[in-house]
């Protein structure tokens, strides 16, 4: 049974950084891209970044980059996102989610290409 678990969510104040992590089991990791996507009340899920394992590719929204950074660790099947300069406008619940297999080459932004999804965990960033 594949599990994804965020933690490292929390409450921070505007231009601090959060480090957010997703342990990933019972999948091969290699096989997919790793995504991570928000959704704040009102508001549709969306894409904030992704690698793809197969050849360490990544991809950003334009709203977080250069201020989020993406990485995996083979070894520990866990996926990582760097959080910095944090906005109010950063402050949603934040999803892990594995693609479908198809996609293991290039990291897709629509929700329906991804088909295992954590939890998610609360980030808050007050102004």
């Amino acid at each position: 049974q594949v599990r994804l678990v965020e933690s490292g969510g929390g409450l921070v104040q505007a231009g601090g950084s959060l480090r957010l992590c997703c342990a990933a089991s019972g999948l091969t990791f290699s096989e997919h891209s790793m995504g991570w996507f928000r959704q704040s009340l009102g508001t549709e899920r969306e894409f904030v970044a992704g690698i793809s394992k197969t050849n360490s590719g990544t991809a950003f929204a334009n709203s977080v980059k250069g201020r989020f950074t993406i990485s995996a660790d083979n070894a520990g099947n866990t996926v990582i996102l760097q959080m910095n300069r944090l906005k109010p406008e950063d402050t949603a619940v934040y999803f892990c989610a594995a693609s479908s297999p198809t996609y293991k080459y290039v990291v897709p932004r629509a929700t329906t290409n991804y088909v295992h999804w954590g939890q998610g965990t609360q980030v808050t960033v007050s102004s």
